[in-house]
């Protein structure tokens, strides 16, 4: 895949729009889990940019932390990431934004959005929770009665938010992708946005 120079540019904004969406409620913890709008971030980056592109922002936000400038939540940053429970969403971002760009790649239609988002939304929260149980388990010291419904009840504070910003992304997405970003990369099949 050649990336042009607005390929680039639009990744890059991507992989910046993270960052400030790791941060900027991230001060709010439940559980080990910082409440972050990164859910939002990887879900519109596949929408709009597709599922290549949209997985390569997410990569380089990742590869930005990991090379330890502070842009995971809490301004964290660096290869000991690696082993943090959170690093599990981290990771799903990226899944998250290639399969919703392949959803949105085989028909998009208002309806393909919408489900999109919600998939990529339950991608995140399974991949995440069940990563962050496992370090807890295995390497990070789980706290006193930790188990894994105790993981999934911390995720319980973040879901209405991540639903409504899933549900707000897909439809913005489709407002907005045919006609401020459309690359011979990511042309749309199907119908044709409003």
């Amino acid at each position: 895949m050649k990336l042009t120079p607005l390929d680039i540019t639009m990744a890059a904004l991507f992989a910046a729009l993270m960052a400030i969406g790791a941060n900027i409620t991230a001060f709010i913890v439940v559980g080990g889990v910082p409440i972050t709008l990164t859910t939002f971030f990887s879900i519109l980056s596949g929408l709009l940019l597709g599922s290549r592109l949209g997985a390569i922002s997410m990569t380089v936000y990742a590869l930005v932390g990991l090379a330890g400038v502070p842009v995971f939540a809490q301004f964290s940053g660096g290869a000991s990431t690696i082993v943090s429970p959170t690093f599990g969403f981290i990771v799903s971002n990226i899944l998250v934004a290639y399969i919703v760009g392949k959803i949105i790649e085989i028909k998009a239609t208002r309806a393909s959005f919408m489900v999109a988002s919600l998939i990529g939304m339950s991608i995140n929260y399974v991949f995440g929770t069940t990563w962050m149980y496992v370090a807890y388990q295995l390497w990070f010291g789980a706290p006193e009665g930790f188990s894994y419904a105790v993981a999934w009840l911390w995720m319980v504070a973040p879901l209405p938010k991540d639903i409504i910003f899933s549900i707000l992304a897909g439809g913005l997405a489709y407002r907005i992708r045919g006609k401020v970003y459309r690359s011979p990369s990511n042309q749309l099949n199907g119908e044709t946005p409003a």
